[in-house]
């Protein structure tokens, strides 16, 4: 198995796939999540695409009214403090629970812990406000508060899986679910856990995703091409929810149980840019940074790199800063290393990015092949000396990287090894 930190379980709700086999056949036949789509109705925005999660459908705040798939018994209890992001995550976990064979006993054993990301549900916290408002502070939902901050994700899945290990959750922008897996490997790096249960979700609602139209973030396209990462023609991103959920654990856990190591988190490293409240450095002075802390901390050489996963989001900034990034963290090997952004398939998931990607990665590496640059039809200049795939290719993989960066320039670097 090797030392270190194992990945032991997958879990995904996703615009590519509602399962880790969904998920892997839709980037190995370069199949889009992204479609035609109004967050409101009547929309009079320009934004008109979305990662849509498909089997989900949330008409009303009231839980009653939602649907979603049947092969899961979602309780009742549960289900009524729930977000729709919180919904997705319920799947998810309990996907990686049945993938990794991990006991329901040991969720409780005090050493299993649960990190979280998520920006809450403004879905939710938008009815619940507006409620309050309208009635003069006379009505509202009793799990109106649990049900809709930041928090929540940890309220509701650490109380239904019993968890007694560190509950706690993540807030750095997009960064933050990588941010959760990092620090997730380092309790069980100190021993201080067994095992880490690591979500990233995000709601799929006008209200997560149509705000960043006022900051010009968002592209205006129309439909499966509208997210183009490194294409000149790229305007903003697409935006998508769903969830991810990793079970990382000790091999001592691991070999006792008999499970299987899926891949390795080998490694990670963060640094800010210190340079503005949205936008990116220019020249991506922090990422580069935190891809070598990286490497570092899994104790690679540059050399030994098969593939890179990038944030890009396509948007026309944060594409131009990684690929600075990348180009200085490369050097020499700037034309061997392949590069890929997988949000041309299924969007950006915003919290859920890194976990969703770090999810991705270790498929890759069980499965030995990496991801094209889905709708990459003419390269922006500025990245012609990048090793850009447009397709899916068979690769010998053994040691990559995932990057992941956030508003206020705070940026993560993942290091996946193959298990």
């Amino acid at each position: 198995m090797g030392e270190g930190v194992h990945i032991s379980g997958l879990g995904f709700i996703s615009s590519i796939g509602n399962n880790a086999k969904q998920v892997l056949e839709s980037l190995r036949e370069h199949r889009s999540g992204i479609e035609f789509h109004r967050f409101l109705e009547p929309d009079l925005s320009r934004v008109r695409s979305g990662g849509t999660v498909k089997g989900f459908s949330f008409p009303s705040h009231s839980w009653a009214t939602w649907t979603f798939p049947e092969h899961l018994e979602v309780p009742r209890n549960l289900l009524r403090s729930l977000s729709p992001h919180g919904l997705y995550a319920y799947y998810a976990v309990e996907e990686m629970l049945a993938q990794s064979g991990l006991s329901r006993d040991a969720l409780s054993d005090g050493q299993t812990g649960l990190f979280c990301a998520s920006a809450g549900s403004p879905f939710l916290l938008h009815h619940y406000l507006k409620q309050m408002d309208e009635s003069g502070g006379k009505r509202g939902h009793p799990l109106g508060v649990v049900s809709s901050i930041s928090g929540t994700l940890n309220f509701t899945l650490g109380a239904h899986y019993g968890i007694r290990g560190g509950n706690l959750g993540f807030v750095s922008a997009c960064a933050s679910s990588s941010h959760a897996l990092a620090y997730a490997s380092e309790e069980i790096r100190h021993g201080r856990h067994e095992r880490m249960i690591v979500v990233g979700a995000e709601d799929f609602t006008a209200e997560s995703i149509l705000p960043f139209a006022a900051m010009r973030a968002l592209s205006f396209q129309e439909g499966t091409k509208a997210s183009r990462p490194f294409d000149a023609a790229r305007d903003g991103f697409v935006g998508t929810g769903g969830a991810a959920c990793l079970l990382l654990e000790s091999e001592a856990s691991l070999s006792a149980r008999g499970g299987k190591s899926l891949a390795r988190l080998a490694g990670w490293g963060q640094a800010s840019d210190g340079f503005d409240m949205t936008n990116s450095d220019p020249e991506g002075t922090g990422l580069t940074t935190a891809m070598n802390k990286a490497m570092k901390d899994a104790g690679w050489r540059t050399a030994e790199l098969d593939y890179i996963n990038a944030h890009a989001t396509s948007t026309p900034v944060g594409d131009l800063s990684e690929g600075k990034a990348i180009r200085s963290f490369l050097g020499a090997a700037i034309g061997r290393v392949p590069v890929s952004s997988t949000k041309g398939l299924t969007g950006h998931g915003l919290s859920l990015a890194g976990a969703l990607e770090a999810g991705i990665c270790t498929l890759c590496l069980q499965n030995q092949f990496i991801p094209g640059n889905a709708n990459l039809e003419s390269v922006d200049p500025a990245f012609a000396d990048l090793l850009l795939p447009v397709s899916p290719e068979p690769r010998r993989l053994n040691k990559i990287l995932s990057n992941s960066s956030g508003f206020g320039g705070s940026n993560v670097c993942l290091a996946f090894e193959k298990a």
